[in-house]
């Protein structure tokens, strides 16, 4: 089934396991009862929110905030609340929580996926998922603009006549994964591309720039889509399942502090994909630290006014 993928994948897969043992998370150190521990997982619009949500915290509230940072993974996140080492998740993603950590099957329809993860973890965890900041962090097929105008591509069923001599560009962990991955990707659109390169993620934007690759799949609110001219595919059969991102926080501290709700809640339908792009950008490829993104945005939207 899958033509000439070329099977370098020299990634070892590093399971960093923070067990319920007692095990602390790097950096906590001591704080006090009315420090509210932020986690941030290992990317940059993670930070850049997490950021968002201390400032916000700090300027609005009498309580101090601690940002965990480098958390890599869901699964890290998860347990880190579950054990109190964080009180926020700055970003969790309603496709990676229904699948990996409810264990449910993908659900493609993004109200129905947001119901669920809100009422399971409520139920099984006492968490509050709250609703979308207003973007999601999908996979997508993605070009230069410059090939989309030359071949009249819009939509993914558009590569059908082409797929034979097009080199696609992927994630190393997307081939092999299942519900959303590269089996039922064919399955579902029929296509198959003339080679496929396994490469991390970071290294697809370089390769569609600079015509190493035809085609690559990408995160949808990457900043260097925007930067690198470069289109993102519609996904015609909606085959990928809705990752919108929302903060997540313990029902325990929500108890404790109400006027936390009130804060995240001001952030809450706010960023759309374009906007969190653009923001991801300003650290990515003008090299600013999350915080000063983060405040220059709040600034900008008046926040703190």
């Amino acid at each position: 089934m899958y033509k000439k993928i070329r099977s370098t994948i020299l990634m070892a897969l590093l399971v960093c396991s923070l067990m319920i043992t007692g095990c602390s998370l790097p950096g906590l150190g001591s704080s006090s009862e009315t420090t509210v521990k932020i986690g941030a997982q290992s990317m940059t619009e993670s930070e850049i929110l997490a950021n968002m949500i201390a400032q916000l915290l700090e300027r609005n509230t009498e309580l101090d905030t601690k940002i965990i940072k480098n958390l890599g993974s869901n699964f890290v996140q998860q347990k880190a609340m579950e054990t109190g080492d964080i009180d926020i998740a700055a970003t969790r993603y309603t496709g990676t929580d229904l699948t990996s950590v409810l264990g449910q099957e993908i659900e493609k329809d993004p109200v129905k996926a947001m119901e669920i993860v809100q009422r399971e973890f409520k139920e099984q965890y006492g968490f509050k998922f709250f609703d979308s900041y207003g973007f999601d962090n999908t996979y997508a097929f993605t070009i230069s603009n410059k090939l989309a105008e030359e071949k009249g591509y819009q939509k993914i069923s558009d590569l059908e006549k082409d797929a034979d001599d097009l080199r696609l560009g992927v994630d190393s962990a997307w081939l092999k994964r299942k519900g959303d991955g590269y089996k039922g990707f064919v399955d579902t659109y029929g296509l198959e591309f003339g080679e496929t390169y396994p490469m991390q993620i970071g290294l697809v934007y370089d390769a569609v720039k600079n015509g190493q690759m035809d085609i690559v799949l990408a995160y949808s609110s990457d900043g260097r889509i925007k930067v690198n001219d470069l289109k993102l595919l519609e996904d015609d059969k909606q085959y990928f399942p809705p990752y919108d991102c929302s903060p997540v926080v313990t029902e325990e501290l929500l108890e404790r502090y109400p006027e936390i709700e009130d804060e995240l809640n001001k952030l809450i339908g706010e960023i759309t994909t374009e906007t969190m792009q653009e923001l991801n950008y300003e650290v990515d490829g003008n090299l600013k630290e999350p915080s000063v993104v983060a405040s220059e945005f709040l600034k900008a939207h008046n926040y703190f006014e």
